[in-house]
């Protein structure tokens, strides 16, 4: 018997076996007479870097060879425990598709590097193996990029062949083989030639509907090689478990229940999670049939900014995150239905007639990510840097590391104590600010939160704490489901004001006049933050639902440590306009006195506890409650009041640099995630609003979540 001929496939974010251009390829290589290798050897690898692998270790062992995986910012845990669980879904659908193919999927932990030289050595122990080769698909992120050169170096030194594919899950594809960057495509030859702004970008590749190219077809069952009769094991210290369950426990073994939160949010009663989904790409199927056959893509466009609800928006950007599913296959589910070419969708609203304003923003969201994906091409590591694609240096932040805050009391501390302090209230979703604290409760605990409430919460921490954004791009990598590198951080960019909105700076959410317009009655507030869920009704009563209007306003805000402002509200919800001072803070004016069980004001009480009248206060047990005395932020906000003034960043006038801003550290320490070099280093990483007329339109259909959002 001839001796095995092994390929090597390494897995990444390409989890699935349809619409697979490797597996595709491999497929018709394998039905030739002549098999250029007769063993594939497919690897997914939990990576060490990225996720924290200590839970992986052996019973006898207690030391993992590999540093914790926390962000470089904040020290967060970069995959928390949602993230983990979807992640291990997804690559346990993997081994079962595969397995019904006739092949299988080996599961390890560690660097890909060392994996992979750990393979290889396995095999050199046995004369009767070849490994011909290692094939991988390509991604944008630096430490992505870093694990390519890797595997690349590895096999030139073997003297193998290694081939690196471009993936083909994005709406717009490229030109897959050639080691430049030229795109069959896309309009454009050099990643220099990117746009900075979207709407550009979008021009120059419309009409959407007839960009994607078609989906390639899923390989039969017998079609794929078998895997290798043998396989090295994993390599000490580490084990693999058997069972999804099993792994799905190593992950979370090393994670503190709370991610080492001070006040860690608990789960509301009767509240339930919008994305109870699982990973892996058949769920992935089901939920695009699903919401077509419901008739929510056709009216994406209608509910995209809701808060409640499993079907307001797609939630598909969880498994376009790992590859489970692609675009195109999205795009062609799409077309199928407009043309009415499938029974799919066929009673739903709009079935054969064509594209409709639902299923064109889809298509706009798609687009989108596939821009956070070439921005990152193009900017490489100032994703990470805290100055942004702008390198806009001139922005102030209060920071919790290197370089410190004015305030710090020693060079050598953790910096200020009172933005850690802040920065834990924000974390925990006590902030004083309904919007902001229903968010970031729901993220912790489920893992998602919606496009709108995103946005809200990155315009918080970035204009109205003026906090280190990093720390929010790291915090929601380490939550949130849907996490995608590109996605994530282009889009915390984008809102902080350094990135790729044509607005930059100037653009600022007040959370209380997009509570008012997107939260009707506060149910979404009610949900997450059950301490105010009696607010203006009867304690444990039925729901009395009030709705504000979106009327013109006047906002006042007060930060905490000082700094007030005062502005015209818009009515475009999308653009707030807000403006700070450098004065001290002054206590605003009392909420105005109201019956709390029938006044449209006492939504502000939910909105913002501090206007919640002293005896409102006692009778639901909320006297001396910090985040109730003390927010973070106070905006006074009143429905159908008047005013005017500028639109300013808007958070208090400590920060970094000259005047009140913080000393110590260089420029490479600001920059994050290269070990003083701005690159992703020892770690790592919807829809946003708009600008003009125009770019509104397009960024309120892009954001924080990409779709699928």
């Amino acid at each position: 018997m001839a001796s095995p001929r092994i390929l090597i496939y390494i897995m990444r974010r390409d989890l699935r076996i349809a619409d697979n251009p490797i597996l595709s390829e491999i497929s018709c290589l394998y039905q030739q007479t002549k098999h250029p290798f007769t063993h594939l050897l497919p690897i997914y690898v939990f990576p060490a870097d990225q996720v924290e692998v200590s839970g992986f270790l052996r019973p006898d062992e207690q030391r993992s060879p590999y540093p914790e995986a926390r962000s470089f910012v904040g020290g967060f845990w970069r995959c928390g425990h949602h993230r983990a669980k979807f992640v291990a879904e997804s690559v346990w659908c993997l081994k079962k598709d595969l397995e019904g193919l006739g092949s299988g999927l080996e599961i390890r932990v560690g660097r890909v590097g060392d994996v992979l030289k750990q393979v290889l050595e396995g095999y050199k122990e046995k004369s009767d193996a070849e490994v011909t080769g290692v094939w991988m698909t390509s991604e944008e992120g630096v430490e992505e990029r870093r694990e390519e050169r890797d595997v690349k170096r590895i096999m030139n030194q073997e003297g193998m062949e290694f081939r690196l594919w471009t993936d083909e899950k994005y709406f717009i594809d490229e030109n897959a083989q050639l080691t430049v960057v030229f795109s069959r495509d896309l309009p454009f030859t050099n990643p220099s030639d990117l746009p900075d702004i979207f709407t550009s970008f979008r021009k120059t590749v419309e009409p959407l509907r007839e960009a994607p190219r078609r989906t390639l077809s899923t390989p039969a069952k017998g079609t794929l090689p078998p895997l290798p009769p043998s396989v090295p094991p994993q390599a000490a210290p580490f084990t693999i478990p058997s069972t999804l369950s099993e792994i799905i426990e190593a992950l979370h073994k090393p994670l503190d229940k709370d991610l080492d939160l001070e006040d860690a949010p608990k789960m509301p009663p009767n509240t339930t999670s919008v994305m109870p989904f699982h990973g892996g790409s058949q769920a992935g199927r089901d939920r695009t049939h699903a919401l077509i056959t419901n008739g929510s893509m056709s009216g994406y466009k209608d509910t995209r900014n809701g808060l409640l609800g499993t079907d307001f928006s797609t939630k598909l950007s969880a498994w376009l995150a790992l590859g489970c599913i692609t675009a195109r296959q999205i795009h062609w589910d799409l077309v199928d239905f407009e043309d009415g070419k499938t029974a799919l969708g066929a009673s739903a609203p709009g079935y054969g007639d064509g594209e409709n304003k639902g299923t064109a923003a889809v298509r706009f969201e798609l687009l989108w990510r596939d821009y956070m994906r070439l921005c990152t091409r193009k900017f490489r590591q100032r994703l990470f840097h805290v100055e942004g694609f702008r390198d806009d240096s001139a922005a102030q932040w209060k920071y919790v590391s290197s370089p410190y805050s004015a305030s710090s009391t020693s060079a050598k501390g953790s910096g200020d104590a009172r933005t850690r302090h802040v920065l834990q209230r924000f974390l925990c979703g006590t902030t004083g600010t309904g919007l902001i604290d229903a968010s970031q409760r729901e993220l912790f605990l489920t893992g998602y939160t919606s496009n709108r409430a995103r946005q809200n919460v990155a315009s918080f921490l970035a204009k109205h704490l003026g906090i280190d954004w990093r720390l929010g791009a790291e915090w929601y990598e380490t939550c949130l489901v849907d996490f995608d590198v590109s996605s994530n951080w282009g889009n915390w960019q984008y809102v902080a004001g350094v990135g790729n909105d044509p607005r930059g700076q100037s653009r600022v959410f007040n959370p209380v006049k997009q509570a008012v317009d997107y939260d009707a009655g506060g149910e979404y507030v009610r949900a997450w933050v059950p301490e105010l869920r009696d607010v203006g009704r009867p304690i444990g009563g039925g729901s009395t639902t009030t709705t504000a209007g979106s009327a013109t306003t006047t906002t006042t805000t007060t930060t905490a440590g000082g700094g007030s402002a005062a502005a015209a509200g818009s009515t475009t919800p999308a653009a707030p306009r807000h403006s700070t001072s450098k004065t001290g803070s002054t206590r605003p004016p009392a909420p105005p006195s109201y019956d709390p069980h029938t006044s449209p004001e006492s939504l502000m009480g939910v909105f913002q506890a501090w206007r919640l009248p002293s005896e409102e206060r006692r009778r639901l047990s909320l006297s001396g409650v910090e985040w109730v005395l003390d927010p973070l932020v106070r905006i006074d906000f009143s429905v159908n009041r008047r005013g005017g003034g500028s639109a300013k960043r808007g958070f208090g006038s400590r920060g970094r640099g000259g005047g009140g801003g913080g000393g110590g550290g260089t420029k490479a320490d600001r920059k994050g995630r290269g070990k003083g070099k701005g690159g992703r280093g020892s770690w790592r990483g919807g829809d946003v609003v708009g600008a003009t007329a125009e770019a509104e339109a397009e960024a309120d259909a892009g954001g924080m979540d990409r779709e699928g959002s």
